[in-house]
């Protein structure tokens, strides 16, 4: 099927590149063009990406209704990217949200597109750089049948079983947002433990017991693996890299949401606060532990060791 990518930064271009080497065809629009360009060129990709130069050309350049992806940050990129497109695109077109935006903008988001006669699916999507390679879990809300409409392209970036419709307007945001909650706590947890060890007397090798780990034991997990990634190559020590954690808002939400709901998360939300201290005192090899983790799932980036806030 056709489907438009608007925006290929590392998850637009995963994205793109997936759909593509499915056999959809993808129309691939990028702010900066050569971005797309180089895009459409890559052989993998077998001659199925199509070049929009601008938001404009992506009506003439697909079949009504059109199918409309836009991954750029959430935010104001976001609000804007949506309302050029709800400009140029046409009724019974469909937009879909697939960043990390609050759920409440969403649901909002659903009903002014609506109003126009346009379509909207809200498409929380983990996998991070890795997407490309394994598929991306998709957590989908919005109509049914839009949803239905666009599955055959959802199932084909995601791995088995790794897609979910899960209810009407920003519901798929919201599964999103408690998944990056549940994983802030994670994440937390195998910083403070690898502190530990790193703190010992024994002298021990945290890549090799990372590796341990993910054979049989019940911690097992696919962040695991990478913290083993993250130690073998940048050593014990995680010496070149700066204790420093950003927070991309899901984590605030998801706690914000707990307190509306009376809902006690105690560990989200201190692991939420270990990372607002991580900015002040970046020198914790717990959260040295955790950017690297952020840096090896997401492709954030990471500050030096010698590197100011």
């Amino acid at each position: 099927m056709q489907v438009a990518i608007a925006g290929l930064g590392r998850i637009g271009a995963g994205m793109a590149r997936r759909l593509a080497r499915n056999g959809h065809q993808v129309i691939a629009w990028n702010r900066h063009t050569e971005v797309a360009t180089e895009l459409a060129a890559e052989p993998e990709n077998l001659g199925n990406v199509t070049v929009a130069d601008t938001l404009e050309a992506i009506t003439g350049l697909m079949t009504a209704p059109r199918n409309v992806l836009v991954s750029v940050p959430s935010g104001d990129v976001t609000r804007d990217l949506i309302e050029q497109l709800a400009g140029v695109l046409e009724k019974g077109d469909v937009i879909v949200d697939a960043g990390n935006s609050n759920f409440h903008d969403s649901q909002a988001r659903a009903t002014e597109l609506e109003a126009r006669g346009l379509e909207f699916l809200d498409m929380g999507v983990s996998g991070g750089i890795w997407g490309l390679q394994v598929g991306f879990c998709a957590m989908v809300g919005g109509k049914r049948e839009v949803f239905d409409r666009l599955e055959p392209a959802i199932r084909s970036l995601a791995p088995d079983g790794g897609y979910l419709y899960c209810g009407p307007a920003g519901a798929g945001h919201y599964v999103k947002m408690v998944h990056n909650g549940i994983e802030y706590g994670l994440m937390q947890a195998y910083g403070e433990g690898f502190d530990v060890m790193h703190a010992s007397a024994y002298g021990l090798d945290l890549a090799a017991i990372a590796k341990l780990w993910n054979n049989g034991s019940v911690i097992r997990s696919w962040l695991l693996e990478l913290a083993g990634d993250a130690f073998t190559r940048e050593g014990n020590d995680l010496s070149d890299i700066r204790g420093w954690v950003a927070d991309s808002g899901e984590g605030r939400w998801t706690v914000a949401e707990a307190i509306e709901h009376d809902v006690p998360a105690p560990i989200i939300t201190l692991s939420l606060l270990q990372r607002f201290r991580s900015r002040r005192d970046p020198d914790s090899f717990s959260d040295r532990v955790l950017a690297a983790l952020r840096n090896e799932f997401g492709g954030h980036a990471v500050k030096s060791s010698g590197e100011g806030s």
